[in-house]
């Protein structure tokens, strides 16, 4: 088994990107608690939002869906699962809330790493929740050419659980290390889970919910209001492009760690910008609801839903922003592209 040794992997990491990333991180992390979000009901909603986004994008990035009626009442505990996916969805939101309401207690080892993979699927009646992969598994892609060829051969299934418990260990003696960032052993542990790969299914998403857990653990809890997985899932192919340059020689411990950890740190940051212009467009002193509308749809660049307006500005209503949207049309500043629910808007240039 390849050697896990997290103090000399960090160092490693101390590269111009990563501590000019680490440093506009922190910044952001300082800025967060001055920020006015217009009170305890205004973060509340956002919390609601996130939660409903990454629970919704977490599971969409492997392929599971259900309504967004549905989606909602699943997030917000107000049905019970009716499909397949849906029982995967429902184990997922379990998951999260445990990560959000308690990560502070959660020790990151073996034992846990099955017992939230157990509550993953705790809906449904896969036999495999909470165990380890009982045989060799690959990652493979669709090439152009239509062909499925294999990307990656993670970790054998015998040494799996022995791997699982080295990075565990190495994560735990170098968070002893106070002149480490938590946040660069957060990097390394969610790229060596990814290689191992250490369960038969559900393995993306277990990688996105310690993904998570290590942040708020690193103390950035940011990804409470905004969610993480979602801007994950919007950036996915970047995602995956790290994923893949930084696995070549993993096997071998000849691999690289900076490219999962700069697209990791930049997820981070893009949360923490999300939240501090959403703090500024709901806070804004003396500007009317319809103004702040107005003011979230004239930042944005390319193309816009209503709802990119609504998640932008929590504070104002559906009502109120399609009031600003209807306005700003007849002026000639707006226009409207396709028709119905996929309908999204662009500004005119003038």
């Amino acid at each position: 088994m390849r050697d896990f040794n997290y103090g000399k992997l960090a160092e490693k990491l101390l590269t111009p990107r990563i501590v000019s990333l680490l440093t506009e991180l922190h910044e952001h992390k300082a800025r967060m608690g001055l920020l006015s979000m217009g009170g305890i009901e205004q973060l509340d909603r956002l919390l609601e939002l996130a939660k409903i986004q990454s629970i919704d994008s977490s599971n969409r990035i492997e392929g599971i869906y259900t309504s967004d009626a549905r989606l909602r009442a699943l997030a917000l505990q107000k049905t019970r699962p009716r499909s397949r996916d849906e029982e995967e969805i429902a184990g997922y939101r379990d998951v999260l809330a445990t990560v959000h309401e308690s990560s502070e207690h959660i020790p990151v080892n073996p034992g846990v790493i099955l017992q939230l993979h157990r509550d993953l699927y705790r809906y449904t009646g896969y036999s495999f929740g909470g165990r380890f992969k009982d045989s060799d598994n690959a990652i493979a892609e669709l090439a152009a050419d239509g062909e499925v060829r294999i990307r990656f051969q993670p970790m054998g299934a015998v040494a799996t659980p022995g791997a699982v418990g080295a990075i565990c260990e190495a994560l735990g003696q170098i968070r002893k290390d106070s002149r480490v960032d938590p946040l660069l052993p957060a990097c390394l542990f969610v790229l060596d889970f990814l290689c191992i790969h250490p369960f038969n299914d559900g393995n993306g998403r277990m990688s996105r919910l310690l993904t998570l857990l290590l942040f708020y653990q690193a103390g950035h809890a940011v990804g409470r209001y905004i969610s993480i997985e979602k801007i994950i899932e919007r950036t996915k192919a970047s995602y995956y492009d790290a994923l893949r340059e930084d696995s070549v020689g993993w096997h071998e411990g000849d691999n690289d760690y900076e490219e999962f950890a700069a697209y990791s740190l930049g997820v981070l940051l893009a949360a923490y910008r999300d939240f501090e212009e959403r703090a500024l467009l709901s806070g804004g002193k003396g500007s009317s609801k319809s103004e702040l509308a107005r003011q979230a749809i004239e930042g944005n660049l390319g193309s816009f839903t209503k709802a990119d307006i609504r998640e932008r500005c929590p504070r104002v209503s559906e009502r109120t922003i399609e009031v600003v949207l209807s306005q700003m049309l007849k002026e000639g500043r707006l226009e409207k592209l396709g028709h119905g629910r996929g309908s999204s808007y662009a500004l005119r240039i003038r």
